[in-house]
């Protein structure tokens, strides 16, 4: 097996991490919202902690996934490639933020139980507060910057013929449309975890699913590696 079919498999692998561990995370965490209730939150908060630890795999699977396959991008458009591993760094970073945050709310419910009679309005605004940077970080910015990112990703698998241009083609639709859900939850629009913000996603979501299959079963076309190949070194 050569490098470049180990590197797509382990990229393949990633991709479903990526994308299945945020849906493990939201029946664990999802049901915090604002107002923030502490004293659900202190309740659960065992629950609470495991869906900020699923928010840190998915954010090291995508760090992952930039740094595993950036030297076979690099190859075809290194400005591309760059720019995507960038972005997908990014990604990463903003989603541990907003991992730290639920853990946050986790701490702070604690402390409002261990005050016994609190300033409620006090705690509530910290919780408002910590949730505002979790929202902010992961659901908003972290929307922006995977699509952007998936714009200069599949741009580039179309031009290179890495994978079939109908499934780059396919990224290239998706991604504008995870593009627009961060940019319209970021001006209000719509709630980042709502029916519209959801059916947004599930094109690109869908894609990247197939895709980590693909490379899984199939790696990048041969063909197209080998074409690179020849040009570096004629």
């Amino acid at each position: 097996m050569n490098s470049n079919r180990k590197t797509a498999i382990i990229v393949g692998i990633l991709f479903i991490i990526a994308t299945v561990a945020p849906l493990l995370s939201f029946p664990f965490s999802g049901f915090i919202d604002d107002p923030v209730d502490l004293i659900e939150i202190t309740e659960n908060e065992t629950q609470v902690i495991i869906g900020a630890l699923f928010e840190l795999i998915m954010a090291i699977a995508i760090a992952g996934i930039a740094i595993t396959i950036y030297p076979i991008l690099k190859k075809h458009n290194e400005a591309l490639a760059l720019g995507y591993a960038g972005a997908r760094i990014i990604e990463g970073i903003l989603f541990i933020i907003s991992a730290i945050g639920l853990l946050s709310l986790v701490t702070l419910s604690q402390e409002f139980v261990k005050a016994g009679a609190p300033d409620a309005s006090y705690f509530q605004s910290i919780g408002t507060l910590l949730l505002a940077v979790r929202d902010w970080g992961g659901h908003m910015f972290g929307s922006i910057i995977f699509g952007l990112g998936a714009l200069m990703f599949y741009s580039l698998l179309y031009q290179s013929k890495l994978i079939p241009r109908w499934l780059s083609v396919w990224g290239l639709i998706g991604a504008p449309l995870a593009l627009a859900e961060g940019l319209l939850s970021m001006l209000g629009l719509f709630d980042p975890l709502s029916t519209s913000a959801i059916l947004l996603s599930i094109p690109i979501a869908v894609n990247e699913m197939v895709l980590a299959v693909w490379l899984i079963v199939k790696g990048f076309n041969p063909s197209a590696s080998a074409s690179q190949f020849t040009k570096t070194y004629e």
